[in-house]
């Protein structure tokens, strides 16, 4: 099996929800290892560029607004098949069809017609590479032996 980076983001209803630490552990359960993790806040430039492929979409301008609303956490994943693992630990995109045991299925939810699914996860090796070049340079991801557990 090949390691694999991907980027996620804890979205803005993760943070003010109190759900960082949870998603985080997930991952650290299934042994992935996080090489890159920050805080920050979008910008409306960040946002069009991160979400890209959906401009012209009706819900584009409400995405963006979304993502901005508050500081996000943006991490690198590593593991063996990183990304379709990452994928299937986030659930189907919408919250509500999501199945239970998955972060959105287990933190999604949708209020007011407005979908809050907690993650964003890379859909495939070119997104990933593409994303975490937006938001990490390549001093910020670290390699480190964890098999030498303190």
């Amino acid at each position: 099996m090949a390691v694999e980076r991907t980027l996620i983001i804890l979205k803005p209803d993760a943070v003010v929800r109190g759900h960082m630490a949870e998603i985080i552990k997930r991952f650290e359960q299934k042994s992935y290892r996080f090489v890159g993790m920050k805080m920050i806040q979008f910008t409306r430039e960040v946002a069009e560029k991160h979400y890209a492929e959906h401009v012209g979409k009706s819900f584009f301008d409400s995405l963006v607004s979304y993502i901005s609303m508050c500081p996000v956490v943006v991490a690198v994943v590593e593991g063996e098949e990183a990304i379709s693992v990452t994928r299937k630990m986030a659930g189907a995109t919408h919250p509500l069809k999501s199945e239970p045991g998955t972060i959105r299925g287990d933190l999604g939810f949708v209020k007011n017609d407005n979908m809050y699914n907690a993650i964003h996860a890379s859909d495939s090796p070119e997104s990933a590479e593409r994303e975490i070049g937006i938001y990490f340079s390549p001093d910020e991801i670290y390699t480190y032996d964890d098999s030498k557990r303190l």
